[in-house]
């Protein structure tokens, strides 16, 4: 980690920052900040004109660093932390924030839903890295835009469109690749094809991949690795050697990924465009559950997740042609059925419980965009979203096979309903400001009605009405052209959703979440300031430092039920706890990142996140490390782009956290963790070295690949379950045409 950081420490030092007078290298480089298009709110602009922090993943990107799944696409970016708890997983975490207080977005259509939970969400590999155009990550509060949950940031992802023909011939384009990796025996095979006309195309996506047991490297801590797992297959719960330490049984599954788009010309103004998205995986390991031990073993027979499900029809109407309203029209209703299960059995029991849930998500949003005099533009719009949740679960006798009924993690039937209304301005005064508000008011109602079967619950039911206002101020000033200044004060909220309101879990074992529907509104307040620096004739330099509270923060805290401050819950008596509206969160950390081309064709690149926070117990009334700020992190990149090859050596880095700056909640998962001299659990800093390389292989093939890891580091992202990869051998062969 030194030897890291020694090196990122001679390449700041040794950066040239004085202006040079020839500008015509640096010009390039703006014009190339000013073409990178994102849609932070919610209409396609210029990076250069937005004042916030925005991170872009590109096409060839994507096609370079070659992603396993879209969590591992979010990596790219440099700046943004991914959790796993098992193999099927990948958990965003940006600024310190995660689960339902960052939002996933796909095509202008928000994922998150009414049961994304506190805990860590695997949502987002529903996406299709492979069926991914670009992606973009908004950094700090994206409420005024977004709605709930976008406190963190809004990661959106812009998948592969239908391309119209120019002429009278037919267009098609096809691509395909096969991908071998070898730490997890992973088989991949991909296909899109695309045909068009003038006015109408189509795109077809799919995508099968296959993933064995995942292999952990060989140099690391000692309490990562697997030296015995549960056998369950012969009918009997035998506890068996595991020949091979490094690998992570079981973790392996399968999925698959489709996706269908149409479009429509009416005119040259008007476009309609129907897209189908569908993904399935198989049922998969939840590793961090598999590893935890009790009385001396293991704690659990079995803990899978049932096949995760997604489905999403939208379509989407873009109208082009001015009028006194708007000078652009954008409307997209989509529907989404989203399905997830859990399967858990203890060691030696035999019975399973089983729990299944439905969410069936209906959105409809429209937007407006409107020049106003001068270099003044208008955007406005709606939303209106409605979640319903059907939740069942039943208890299976493996040995007689008899079923019977036990209590559902959600109420069955619940609703989750969310109606906004929004407004944005871009004002210009002068050719060196920029200055930009936006204003959003929105309204949620969450229903529920409890079943007292299992739980004799002191309320029937829960109707929960909340309000929230949001926006934000941002300003950029170019004192030169070679410098973007900009700061941006923003606000965001997250409304309760039926996982704080209506959920019966357990956390852990021992301790067991009961509904409170009193919860109210969290409301986060944001400040932001940056700048980008073009240097000479090829570096940009750009640096953004921010801080955060998290007002009325909602968290777990102990609680009575029914006058009681235990139950029993499968099983298990367990201390009762509720989320309430009791706690604070501050956050405050900065991102930089370099962009040098060394020579020609050689450029070097760098990331940067640091960040610290803490939140308040008052439980025990004292301050603690909030669970989802991460440690230093981030990567250097030394990166050969030839006419034909293009070659990415480049290392990846974490820094460490001590047991002292350890989360609650996470030494209570010490499991999870390495043992520091005292016994205690902590996160070791580590790095790894990698090598990603494509070669041209004529007009339609190419061939990428590359060997991550390749000092075969054993090391777990923290908080996360699961060990990363050890050494790994990549090799994909694609074709284009």
């Amino acid at each position: 980690m030194k030897t890291v950081f020694a090196m990122a420490f001679f390449i700041l030092s040794g950066l040239p920052l004085t202006f040079a007078q020839d500008t015509e290298k640096a010009d390039t480089l703006i014009n190339e900040l000013e073409e990178i298009v994102v849609s932070a709110n919610r209409w396609e602009e210029n990076l250069s004109e937005l004042p916030l922090r925005v991170s872009a993943i590109s096409a060839s990107e994507i096609r370079l660093r070659n992603p396993q799944t879209a969590a591992d696409l979010l990596g790219l970016s440099g700046n943004v932390f991914i959790q796993k708890s098992q193999l099927g997983g990948g958990s965003p975490v940006i600024r310190g924030f995660a689960t339902n207080r960052v939002l996933l977005a796909v095509d202008g259509i928000r994922m998150n839903t009414a049961i994304f939970r506190s805990g860590n969400v695997q949502n987002v590999i529903s996406l299709d890295p492979h069926a991914i155009q670009e992606a973009e990550v908004v950094f700090g509060p994206g409420s005024a835009m977004y709605g709930s949950d976008a406190i963190g940031g809004v990661m959106h992802f812009h998948t592969k469109k239908p391309e119209f023909a120019t002429g009278d011939k037919l267009l098609t384009k096809v691509n395909a690749l096969a991908r071998y990796a070898t730490a997890s025996k992973e088989k991949t095979a991909h296909v899109d094809f695309g045909i068009g006309r003038r006015r109408w195309a189509s795109i077809t996506s799919v995508t099968r991949s296959d993933y064995d047991h995942l292999r952990m490297g060989s140099n690391g801590p000692e309490e990562y690795t697997r030296p015995y797992y549960i056998d369950a297959t012969t009918g009997s719960d035998l506890l068996t050697a595991n020949n091979d330490p490094n690998l992570q049984i079981p973790t392996g599954y399968k999925q698959w990924n489709a996706m269908q788009k149409m479009s429509f010309r009416a005119g040259d103004s008007t476009k309609l465009t129907y897209a189908f998205h569908f993904s399935e995986t198989s049922d998969y390991p939840r590793y961090d559950r598999l590893i935890l031990e009790e009385g001396g073993t293991l704690a659990n027979a079995e803990w899978y997740y049932g096949p995760q499900k997604w489905k999403l029809h939208s379509l989407t109407l873009e109208h082009g042609r001015s009028s006194p309203l708007f000078d652009q029209l954008k409307a997209i209703i989509g529907y989404q059925a989203h399905e997830e299960s859990r399967h858990n059995r203890s060691l030696g029991s035999s019975r399973r419980t089983d729990r299944t849930e439905k969410v069936r998500a209906l959105s409809a949003n429209v937007d407006f965009e409107k020049q106003l005099r001068g270099n003044t533009r208008f955007y406005y719009g709606g939303e209106v979203v409605t979640n319903t949740v059907n939740s069942v679960a039943s208890r299976l006798d493996i040995n007689s096979g008899e079923i019977s009924p036990t209590s559902t993690r959600y109420p069955d039937g619940a609703q989750w309903r969310s109606g906004a209304i929004y407004v944005s301005g871009k004002i210009e005064p002068s050719p060196k400001w920029i200055m930009q508000l936006s204003s959003r008011y929105t309204s949620i109602r969450t229903e529920a009605e409890f079943d007292n079967t299992f739980f004799d619950f002191p309320f029937s039911g829960a109707k929960a009405n909340n309000t929230a206002f949001s926006g934000n101020i941002g300003v950029i000033y170019n004192p030169v052209s070679h410098w973007k200044l900009y700061t941006n004060l923003s606000t965001g909220f997250r409304a309760p959703h039926l996982a704080d309101i209506g959920k019966v879990f357990d956390s852990e074992s021992g301790n067991v979440v009961v509904p409170n529907p009193g919860l109210t509104v969290e409301h986060a307040y944001n400040a932001e300031a940056g700048f980008v620096l073009f240097s000479g004739p090829s570096l940009k330099i750009d640096f953004a430092g921010y801080y955060t509270v998290l007002n009325n923060a909602i968290a777990r805290a102990g609680a009575l039920f029914n006058g009681e401050d235990s139950l029993e819950y499968d099983g298990v008596l367990s201390r009762v706890l509720s989320q309430q509206n009791i706690s604070k969160i501050w956050v405050a950390g900065a991102q930089a990142g370099i962009n040098w081309e060394v020579v020609r064709n050689f450029n070097l690149s760098t990331a940067l996140n640091y960040q610290r926070g803490r939140e308040n117990d008052p439980e025990n009334g004292r301050n603690f490390s909030p669970a989802h700020v991460a440690p230093l992190f981030g990567e250097i990149h030394f990166v050969y782009r030839g006419q034909r090859t293009t070659v990415d050596m480049y290392s990846n880095f974490n820094g460490s956290i001590d047991y002292d700056h350890l989360a609650l909640s996470e030494r209570a998962d010490s499991h999870l963790y390495a043992k520091d001299p005292n016994s205690n659990p902590y996160s070791p800093s580590w790095w790894t070295l990698n090598l990603k390389a494509q070669f041209s292989l004529g007009k339609y093939f190419y061939v990428s690949g590359g060997l991550e890891n390749i000092l075969d580091k054993r090391y777990r992202m923290y908080s996360s379950g699961i060990a990363a990869p050890g050494r790994n051998l990549i090799i994909s062969l694609g074709a284009t045409r």
